[in-house]
């Protein structure tokens, strides 16, 4: 079987790990937590990077900057993952959730400011599959009407908008290190912060809430709790891992974008399937290729007939909108077709740096196959 994912080892992190346990600081923000902080702050200039234990905690931390209180209103995609949402439901969020563009999994920049009333209090964006949503519109909606903007970067690390990294554009930013994503350490994430105003207030979130880090950096002659926040640092062995990958960056993203260029190339010649849309504002980073089938029933087959060919596709994300959740709660808003329509027909095929070339031509011969016979 070619597995969906094989988490990529770059053979170091055992290395580092150990290092770490050796070093005797094993709890957060050691040298290698810093120096992977260190590592993004230099590709994300002017922004303050901060890992925490997941993507999630991540989020949940711009919850928390934003100041959202029960009663605000939250827009958001439906067509993501649950964390997007469940960091703002825990203050106590209204989320209003936005459709996908026709072209792309990513919201619909232009149905945004049709959901803005006066208790909006931030717009999330996800850039699905590392491609960016476009900025400059969301940006601009959020200055007309003083709105906070946060980049769910998960899958975004190593794309480009106009030429600005993702995650340095909003006012703050989530990146994941999942075993999923391009780099990563098992679990793991990160807060970016690029609004001056929150940066020293982050810190302090980070750390349950006291002013810790000013303490061991020699700032304050004593420590408290001066803020909300909560345990959000991982432990220095996670760093360490996380380190062992970002030390092999480039290479790990030259080989991933290498595939995604390999399946597109493929699949150009495959009828019947709609390929990924590259806007041209957008780069990107090799995360994840999907195709988007013409119904679920078709979806199902070919799931099926890659399975049985050795082959594990997977789909994405289930509408928000459409949760058990939502329902629970009191429904989920007007229909969005286009995230139903992604959420029914998106397969994502076998992605990770291992994978061989002879591997990919293999999954694409078979997906060939599949349409030719249906034809």
């Amino acid at each position: 079987m070619i597995p969906f994912n094989k988490p990529y080892l770059t053979g170091e992190e055992i290395t580092y790990i150990q290092a770490s346990l050796e070093a005797g600081k094993i709890s957060g923000n050691g040298p290698y937590t810093q120096k992977c902080e260190h590592f993004f702050e230099e590709k994300l200039p002017g922004s303050k990077c901060l890992l925490t234990t997941s993507c999630t905690d991540a989020l949940e931390m711009c919850a928390i900057l934003a100041d959202i209180y029960p009663g605000d209103e939250v827009i958001l995609p439906s067509y993501t993952f649950v964390s997007t949402a469940l960091a703002f439901v825990r203050q106590g969020a209204k989320i209003v959730f936005a459709d996908s563009r026709p072209d792309l999994p990513g919201l619909d920049e232009t149905k945004i400011e049709a959901l803005v009333t006066p208790r909006t209090k931030a717009i999330v964006v996800v850039h699905y599959a590392g491609v960016a949503c476009d900025m400059d519109v969301v940006m601009a909606i959020a200055e007309k009407y003083g709105l906070v903007v946060i980049e769910d970067a998960a899958q975004a690390v190593d794309s480009f908008y106009k030429g600005r990294p993702l995650g340095s554009i909003g006012h703050m930013s989530a990146f994941s290190f999942h075993e999923t994503k391009n780099i990563q350490c098992g679990e793991g994430g990160m807060l970016v912060v690029n609004d001056e105003h929150l940066k020293k207030r982050a810190e302090i979130v980070w750390e349950k809430g006291t002013n810790r880090a000013e303490f061991f950096r020699g700032e304050v002659n004593k420590y408290g709790w001066v803020d909300l926040g909560s345990s959000f640092l991982p432990a220095e062995y996670v760093a360490a891992c996380l380190w062992a990958q970002l030390e092999h960056f480039e290479q790990i993203q030259s080989r991933r974008k290498a595939i995604w260029e390999r399946y597109y190339r493929g699949h150009q010649s495959v009828p019947h399937v709609r390929l990924p849309q590259l806007p041209d504002y957008s780069t990107h980073n090799g995360h994840i290729f999907y195709l988007l089938c013409r119904s679920q029933e078709e979806r199902a087959e070919l799931i099926n007939y890659l399975k049985v060919r050795g082959i594990h596709s997977v789909f994405h994300y289930l509408s928000l909108h459409k949760s058990t959740f939502m329902a629970k709660s009191g429904g989920g808003g007007p229909e969005l077709p286009y995230a139903d329509f992604y959420t029914d027909c998106l397969l994502r095929l076998p992605f990770f740096y291992e994978l061989k070339d002879e591997e990919i031509d293999y999954i694409v011969k078979c997906i060939n196959d599949f349409y030719l016979q249906k034809a």
